[in-house]
């Protein structure tokens, strides 16, 4: 863990703006074994790397997912889930690669990129609450292939918004219901299909809607 993410992590733990932020969960993909003291299961051969800002876990498309008994967002109606990822090229077109869902329904919070000519990338978001199904699909908005990013999904009393590198992409209204306990895949749906390509370093899960300024960056 370099110094930033130490400071990330007890930061995680302190108070910010009168918020209390103890809650605040930060996940650093850096080994096979454990992320912020939950058990992984590992799927295939995914791989930890080294990048210029810190470890990474690498999946390969084909058949490598990491699976943890933990749903971050159980128990919140309002929250910010950011992730920093790297998409590559010569994946599928569609890839679920951050998959959040609760045990007892196929209630779920979902981020995905969909491929465009294999050297362009859209966020494509997907949220069902009780029967609301939300995609924002942003084919509009296009990025390359190849880069870090920061990815965002932000749920308020009454919307849903997503952000890449801190830019809002779209949004749409919703009355999320908080979900129980469940699981989380990184790297692919939880039912093993839509392999992603890319590599994944960093998850943060906040109990309140963050405004852009407060979000992490793809260098962090």
């Amino acid at each position: 863990m370099n110094v930033r993410q130490k400071l990330l992590c007890i930061f995680s733990t302190m108070v910010l703006c009168g918020y209390a932020t103890a809650e605040q969960t930060v996940w650093h993909l850096d080994n096979l074994t454990t992320i912020a003291g939950h058990q992984v299961r590992v799927e295939g051969d995914p791989k930890v790397i080294e990048t210029p800002y810190g470890k990474a876990i690498e999946f390969d498309g084909v058949d490598d997912g990491i699976f943890l008994d933990e749903h971050p967002l159980a128990g919140m109606s309002n929250f910010t889930v950011e992730v920093i990822f790297k998409p590559y090229e010569g994946g599928a077109p569609e890839q679920r690669f951050f998959h959040m869902q609760e045990d007892s329904s196929d209630e779920r919070v979902m981020f995905e990129t969909r491929l465009v000519e294999n050297d362009q990338w859209f966020l494509d978001t997907f949220v069902k609450s009780g029967d609301q199904k939300i995609a924002l699909y942003a084919t509009e908005n296009r990025h390359a292939l190849g880069s870090w990013y920061h990815a965002a999904i932000v749920v308020d009393d009454h919307s849903i918004r997503h952000f890449v590198n801190g830019h809002l992409e779209l949004s749409e209204d919703i009355r999320f219901q908080a979900q129980d306990a469940g699981k989380t895949s990184l790297g692919v749906r939880l039912n093993k299909v839509n392999w992603f390509k890319g590599a994944i370093r960093t998850v943060r899960i906040t109990p309140r809607a963050l405004a852009p300024e407060e979000f992490l960056t793809a260098e962090d």
